[in-house]
């Protein structure tokens, strides 16, 4: 029986944003980490925190060239001094952004791309399992296409759809090409846990829209079924009834583990006219998880959480784990915790729309590779409570 997957992760964001002299510029978080640079540092960090498990992944958009052409000299090397450190990679695969070359998530043609870039990745790694094809979908396509601030930048109803369409695609179309090279792959997809609080009876019935709404990428994903007002919305938004039904019958949800991602933003209070405003915690990740089990009923990884406080990550790592283990004990098959990221990030208090070159205190680590508090004491955590096991209730085993 393999033991509780404790993890932590390098950011890999890169999407695409405007400049507020119009021009476009791609914003890398390993460069501004300074990754490219430190990565044989930032992996020996990784073991001298007792930390087995790795979200990581080669920069999708400078890794995939053209159809059929890549560039594998940074994953050969990355991936190669993984396996020697005996760190398991969770291995991530596209995290908000896609090749200049295939434009944005609005490109039709990019999901089979994508799946074939996937399957590349496992026919020259295959002693890789673990994958995230496609990271936090919902948030992917709700900031390009929704707010506007990535990628194409588009704000509405319609691009929305599209993009979740051809972002849930492509993470469906994923998990088959990877598993036709390796049948005992396993997909943990990281996903934003999130809640729509209705400040006054008058704003209930909107919240409620907005607390199906959130589970959108996932029910493609996994083939569940939306509810008819989603379903609704989806048709009425772009999508045909021939799309809709190919996710339900395609989905890979035997190989899945449902990643959930948790943090004080995740939770909102809904005015009667619709307007979202920050709730902080209020239900909290044990809470809010329990809903997203109920749905899918499958096993459930804590795939992502950080406070930006130095001083109170310590207490916020704990009060994540005390909610990781009270769910275990209450029947939820919690397989795995992650306090993301390593190392402080950069720019991220804009949801990196600006490059402002601002550091971020989020990681356990900070950028000159200093431990932080909350490293300590994740730390200590791991080393307290490394050796308890997953839940057995479910059939999907890690070591199997």
């Amino acid at each position: 029986m393999a033991q509780f997957m404790f993890a932590t992760g390098i950011e890999n964001s890169y999407p695409t944003i405007s400049l507020p002299n119009g021009a476009a510029k791609r914003i890398d978080e390993m460069e501004k980490c300074g990754h490219y640079q430190r990565w044989r540092e930032d992996f020996d960090l990784v073991r001298s925190l007792g930390i087995e498990f790795l979200r990581y992944g080669p920069p999708y958009y400078a890794t995939h060239l053209a159809p059929g052409r890549y560039d594998w000299e940074f994953a050969d090397q990355t991936f190669g001094a993984l396996r020697q450190l005996a760190i398991t990679p969770i291995v991530d695969l596209c995290h908000f952004g896609v090749p200049d070359w295939i434009g944005d998530f609005q490109n039709p043609d990019w999901p089979p791309l994508f799946a074939e870039y996937a399957q590349a990745v496992a026919i020259r790694y295959p002693w890789l399992r673990f994958f995230t094809p496609v990271n936090e979908i919902h948030i992917a396509a709700t900031f390009s296409a929704q707010f506007g601030w990535w990628n194409e930048r588009l704000r509405g109803d319609k691009p929305f759809v599209r993009a979740l369409h051809n972002l849930s695609k492509a993470n469906v179309l994923a998990m088959h090409s990877i598993l036709d090279v390796n049948p005992k792959a396993i997909f943990i997809q990281s996903e934003t846990s999130e809640y729509h609080h209705p400040v006054n009876p008058s704003s209930a019935a909107i919240a409620a829209i907005y607390n199906q709404k959130r589970f959108l990428s996932l029910d493609l994903s996994y083939g569940n079924p939306v509810t008819f007002e989603m379903y609704e919305y989806l048709m009425d938004n772009g999508m045909a009834r021939n799309d809709y039904h190919w996710f339900c019958d395609n989905h890979r949800k035997e190989h899945c583990v449902m990643g959930t991602d948790y943090y004080d933003t995740n939770e909102h209070l809904v005015s009667g006219d619709g307007a979202i405003r920050p709730a902080g915690e209020i239900f909290g990740y044990y809470v809010i998880t329990h809903q997203y089990f109920s749905r899918y009923r499958l096993p459930v990884m804590h795939t992502e959480t950080n406070l930006p406080d130095a001083d109170r990550a310590p207490q916020w790592i704990r009060k994540e784990w005390a909610n990781v283990h009270r769910l275990r004990e209450d029947g939820v098959p919690m397989i795995g915790f992650t306090y993301y990221s390593l190392t402080d990030q950069v720019d991220w208090d804009t949801a990196l729309r600006e490059d402002n070159g601002r550091v971020n205190p989020l990681g356990l680590y900070d950028l000159d590779r200093q431990i932080r508090p909350a490293g300590e004491t994740y730390r200590e955590i791991i080393r307290e409570w490394r050796h308890i096991l997953p839940t057995q209730s479910h059939s999907l085993y890690l070591n199997c």
